[in-house]
C-alpha cells in the first residue's frame, strides 16, 4: 500500500529543509494547470514556457528568502505570480496602444483595442487601477475636478458652479491634474501610454 501523497505545505517544508526533490514534486503536481493558464493568456508556447519558468524562479526566491506565507493554497499563489508576470510581459511588449495626440493628453483617453482579448482586458484593468491610485496622490482641488469630470461626467461649467470657481480655474486645475498624473506615472515607471 502506497503512503498518502504529501500536501503542498508539507512539500514546501521538506524543500526548505533541504530536500530538493520536494520542489520537483510540487512543480510536476501543478505544471499542467499553471501552464494551461499561462498559455491561454499569451497564446504562444515560447512565451508561456518563459513565464512558467520565471514564475517558479520567483517561487524559489520567495521560499528561500523566508517570505512565503501559507495562508492560501500554493496553486493560487503561484497563479497570482504568473498573472503578474503575464501583465508585465504585455506591458513590456507594448501590445496595448493608447491614443496619443497632445503632450498634455488626458490619461483617461480611450484605449484602442481592435478585438479585446483576455490579455487586453487584464492590462486595461491594471492600467485603470494604477491611474486610480495616482489620482489619490493629487492635490485635493485637482483630484476633485478630475473626479467630477471623469467619474461623474460633469461639464466644466457644472464643475465651476459646484466648486464655486471660474470655468478657467476648473480647466486649469484639470490641466495640472493631468500634468501631475503623467509626472507621478513617470516617477513610478508606470506605462500609461505607448
Amino acid at each position: 500500500m502506497n503512503a498518502p501523497a504529501l500536501s503542498d505545505q508539507e512539500l514546501i517544508r521538506d524543500y526548505l529543509n533541504g530536500r530538493e526533490s520536494s520542489l520537483e514534486t510540487i512543480v510536476l503536481r501543478h505544471k499542467d494547470k499553471l501552464y494551461s493558464y499561462i498559455y491561454n493568456m499569451v497564446k504562444c508556447h515560447q512565451t508561456a514556457d518563459d513565464i512558467f519558468q520565471d514564475a517558479f524562479i520567483k517561487v524559489i526566491h520567495t521560499l528561500k528568502s523566508g517570505n512565503y506565507n501559507e495562508e492560501g493554497k500554493f496553486i493560487h499563489w503561484v497563479t497570482r505570480i504568473a498573472h503578474n508576470l503575464i501583465i508585465d510581459h504585455f506591458r513590456r511588449s507594448s501590445r496595448i496602444p493608447i491614443q496619443t495626440n497632445q503632450k498634455d493628453q488626458d490619461p483617461f483617453a480611450k484605449v484602442l483595442l481592435p478585438t479585446p482579448s483576455i490579455e487586453d482586458i487584464l492590462i486595461e484593468e491594471q492600467i485603470l487601477k494604477e491611474i486610480k491610485l495616482l489620482v489619490e496622490e493629487l492635490p485635493e482641488d485637482q483630484k476633485q475636478v478630475l473626479k467630477m469630470r471623469h467619474y461623474m461626467g460633469l461639464s466644466f461649467k457644472e464643475i465651476a458652479e459646484q466648486t464655486d470657481v471660474s470655468i478657467n480655474t476648473a480647466l486649469g486645475r484639470m490641466r495640472y491634474a493631468i500634468i501631475n498624473l503623467r509626472k507621478f506615472a513617470s516617477e513610478k515607471n508606470l506605462i500609461l501610454s505607448k
